[in-house]
């Protein structure tokens, strides 16, 4: 009797989720939880845009330099680093929606706190708290995307989100940029934008709180399993489930970092991580060459909209190739991505007169190098991650490639701000913020080259391993799950 209670009730909480499902499922013809999960990806892209838009207006209120602004950089990343795996056993134990909830209560609390932030290292330690929410959102974000989509749609799938997340990017850099140069009530625009940034990021993170639903719960409910009666004995034995928790995820971080694809993809990722780092000095470049705020925020702009279109046309271009020459199609397309980042960095950096009456040349520049240096994520590294793992390791190796590549990547803004003033004499007090500084302009764009042109050139020449290694990875994830059907 007592079993077939429990049958029936099974039935019961099946036949509501789905009903409850159905309703949230579609609006307008699109997954509701797809376009929270992509409302998510824009708040995220714009958090990650504010403080770099703002950096000349900061620089000025805490009396800081490129070092300084490039330590604060440098403090979020790598704290997002080190912690990104923190991701990946949350998520093994809880549904995704409760983590990214929560990931992003805690970025949109640590923006509000820099907005009304008084001293240097005030600033300094709630740009770690932001990492920290970072690190709980990014992985789960591309582990709910590898889970919607099909191995050969994937590509288009971390295109989109990287198109809409960069739309969020330019956003909150625009508005950020823009807000700068301007007091509201007697407060600093800049301070303004972050508070405001913040209470959207709360209200987006109660949304996918209480509508998302998880593509793992929703497949375990189709075939009539769920966490919650796999794990009935071992919410009575409290011990147990402690011992339980931390042996799956030591078995999940040794299955991923065993992984040969992994270890080749975090090492191309450990240099070519190292440009985009370094990138966020170019609103202040821009604006030391004597580009005014808005002038900056448009090239920015531009430079934001080629890299999300470049996302999108590198992930369909990829699932194209990857039709023809699944084993190497996806790679052949990231390395021709990471090359082209090569000749754009000195055409932008070196090629272009640092004037204000450059503004077209950059602009065209900029737009055609973020169209073809941002393939990489969305072509290959991240639709490859999910097919050398099983399903359940998918946040955990999406965590990892980010504590890997993030903790080396992180070094990049702090290096770049080193060498312009060490190296190139950039002098932080002879900086003004109504006029731009040619010298200082020029040292901070070879502290950029430095950072960008042979990090790229290495990135395409690391990529080159993955022409053995993720063949045989792949064959073994199927192998593995064919076995597991049988059994």
């Amino acid at each position: 009797m007592g079993d077939l209670l429990s049958s029936r009730s099974r039935v019961r909480s099946f036949r509501s989720h789905r009903k409850n499902t159905m309703k949230t499922k579609k609006i307008f013809g699109f997954s509701l939880s797809l376009l929270l999960i992509n409302m998510a990806a824009i708040m995220e892209r714009a958090d990650e845009n504010l403080l770099p838009s703002v950096y000349k207006e900061v620089s000025a209120a805490f009396n800081a330099g490129p070092t300084d602004l490039g330590y604060l950089t440098f403090i979020r990343n790598f704290v997002q680093a080190i912690l990104s795996p923190v991701a990946g056993v949350l998520v093994l134990h809880y549904d995704r929606p409760i983590v990214l909830a929560t990931g992003t209560l805690c970025w949109a609390l640590s923006t509000a706190a820099v907005g009304v932030s008084q001293h240097f290292m005030q600033v300094a330690f709630w740009r770690a708290v932001n990492g920290l929410g970072l690190a709980i959102v990014i992985p789960a974000l591309q582990s709910f995307i590898a889970d919607s989509y099909l191995d050969g749609a994937r590509g288009v799938g971390f295109g989109l989100l990287n198109l809409v997340g960069s739309a969020g990017g330019i956003g909150g850099g625009v508005v950020a940029t823009v807000m700068a140069g301007q007091e509201f009530f007697g407060v600093p625009g800049w301070r303004c934008a972050f508070i405001m940034m913040a209470f959207l990021s709360s209200i987006i993170g109660l949304l996918v709180f209480m509508f998302v639903i998880d593509p793992r719960r929703a497949s375990q409910f189709a075939t009539g399993t769920s966490d919650h009666f796999e794990r009935s004995d071992l919410i009575e034995k409290p011990d147990t489930a402690s011992s339980s928790l931390f042996h799956g995820s030591w078995i999940a971080m040794k299955t991923v970092v065993k992984v040969q694809t992994f270890q080749v993809i975090v090492m191309q990722g450990i240099v070519g991580s190292l440009p985009w780092t370094a990138m966020v000095f170019f609103t202040m470049w821009f604006e030391l060459i004597g580009f005014g705020h808005k002038s900056s925020a448009a090239l920015l702009s531009l430079f934001a909209i080629g890299c999300a279109l470049g996302s999108l046309l590198g992930g369909y271009l990829a699932d194209r190739v990857s039709r023809v020459y699944p084993n190497t199609g996806r790679i052949m397309c990231a390395q021709f991505s990471a090359l082209m980042g090569v000749p754009f960095s000195f055409l932008l950096l070196i090629g272009i007169p640092q004037t204000e009456t450059s503004w077209f040349s950059f602009a065209v520049t900029l737009f055609l190098m973020g169209l073809t240096i941002s393939w990489s994520g969305t072509c290959a590294n991240n639709p490859i991650f999910a097919e050398v793992v099983p399903v359940k390791h998918r946040t955990m190796i999406y965590a990892f490639d980010r504590a890997f590549e993030g903790s080396f990547s992180a070094f990049a803004a702090p290096i770049v701000g080193v060498l312009s003033e060490k190296l190139y004499g950039y002098d932080p007090k002879s900086v003004k913020l109504d006029s731009g500084s040619a010298k200082e302009a020029y040292a901070l764009s070879r502290g950029l080259l430095c950072m960008m042109a042979f990090p790229w050139a290495l990135c395409a020449l690391f990529y080159t391993p993955l022409y053995v290694t993720f063949r045989r990875d792949r064959q073994n994830v199927n192998m593995a799950a064919k076995e597991q059907e049988l059994t």
